[in-house]
């Protein structure tokens, strides 16, 4: 199985709760994923990131077609992208 991490820094931290309830939409819309975390930070320091989202596919194929689901490229990805100031991500094997 592959872990999909990515944590975004907003451009408005305002916008951290519309983020969240973004990324959870992808439960039950988006078929590869298997498992689905996402949160908020707390701390609120200079180095923090605001939101962070947790994907657990099968396979580095299944994490291909995640990537290019319709739902995750129509929807989630442009929100994402308009709203974020940057984003870091990592994917390992678990």
């Amino acid at each position: 199985m592959i872990k999909h991490i990515v944590c975004f820094k907003l451009r408005n931290r305002d916008d951290a709760e519309k983020a969240v309830e973004m990324l959870e939409s992808m439960k039950g819309m988006v078929p590869q994923i298997r498992d689905i975390e996402v949160g908020r930070d707390l701390l609120g320091s200079d180095r923090s990131y605001d939101v962070i989202l947790q994907v657990t596919v099968d396979s580095l194929e299944e994490l291909e077609n995640y990537q290019n689901d319709e739902f995750h490229c129509r929807v989630v990805k442009p929100y994402m992208h308009s709203i974020r100031e940057t984003s870091v991500a990592v994917d390992y094997e678990i």
